[in-house]
């Protein structure tokens, strides 16, 4: 016999014998399968052929199995139980309010954004456990790409087929200067001012970064190159740390300097002719299978972007 014969057997041929061996009747299995008789007796006969052997005896007094037969059926029997199991427990997932969400953000969402939401979320559906990684925004794509994550959060735009993404917070991007810096009287600087002054970036991958640098580019026919850059640092807490310790000044997102800026350690300033917002985006697979505890995660971010 043929493995990959055998590899050819449908669920409805399996049905079929099931069916047979239930009814005793061609007749009346066709009919519980909502089927004619002959395709009945079409699916039974693929069967054999594809295991090369008969499975049925047709017989005055009904039908018997053949040895093949038998273990066919007994096999059939088990497939339909695992069926019937995988019903229930997917009819109990969907009315269940539990299961875990494997989510990916990037360093603000993750940081400043998605703790009250959980908070929320987690007020209302207890049994729902989430589990955040932070990255940066392109690895959070990869890791939704790569089903390590099943949803993200990232703050610059993505167009991939394979991606569902919609806008779901604000941001704005801010010149930030440390308490007592010589600006600190000024309400606004030049973009050749903040070239020359000491500046601090995020890494490469950051979207913070991204944004900022397309923002240069295409409103401001400059570059990052043409910058005092004295380094480059892999978070906004990092960022804000150098900063207040006066290494230099930074782009940042407003989100990420509310404490600070409120304590009076960190300032914004504006840069003229330089007016940076965007969004964050919540991304997924399109063909991810939402369970109803995700349907219910994402029902609670659509609402905390309303607020």
């Amino acid at each position: 016999m043929s493995c990959d014969r055998f590899k050819n057997i449908t669920l409805q041929q399996m049905e079929a014998l099931a069916r047979l061996v239930e009814e005793r009747s061609f007749s009346q299995a066709a009919r519980k399968m909502c089927l004619t008789q002959p395709s009945l007796t079409k699916h039974i006969k693929n069967l054999e052929d594809t295991i090369g052997a008969a499975v049925v005896i047709r017989k005055n007094t009904g039908i018997s199995l053949t040895p093949e037969g038998k273990i066919l059926y007994d096999y059939a029997r088990r497939v339909f139980k695992l069926i019937g199991e995988a019903r229930e427990k997917i009819a109990r997932a969907q009315e269940d309010q539990s299961g875990s969400i494997f989510i990916s953000a990037s360093t603000i969402p993750a940081t400043y954004i998605l703790p009250s939401v959980l908070n929320t979320f987690h007020k209302q559906y207890e049994d729902i456990r989430c589990y955040v990684q932070t990255n940066d925004s392109d690895a959070t794509v990869d890791m939704i790409l790569d089903n390590q994550a099943e949803i993200g959060f990232i703050g610059k735009p993505v167009s991939n087929r394979r991606l569902h993404a919609e806008a779901v917070w604000k941001d704005r991007l801010i010149l930030i200067v440390p308490e007592g810096h010589r600006w600190q009287k000024k309400s606004s600087v030049t973009i050749d001012e903040l070239s020359r002054e000491p500046f601090i970036v995020r890494e490469r991958g950051s979207a913070t970064r991204s944004i900022f640098e397309e923002h240069l580019q295409r409103n401001m026919d400059r570059n990052l190159s043409r910058f005092n850059v004295i380094c480059e640092l892999g978070s906004s807490e990092a960022v804000k740390e150098a900063v207040i310790a006066g290494l230099g000044v930074s782009i940042l997102s407003a989100r990420a300097v509310r404490r600070e800026m409120a304590e009076g350690l960190l300032l914004e300033r504006t840069v003229e002719n330089c007016t940076i917002e965007r969004n964050f985006y919540l991304i997924y697979k399109t063909q991810l299978t939402l369970m109803r505890h995700h349907a219910l995660f994402l029902d609670s971010v659509k609402k905390s972007a309303e607020t």
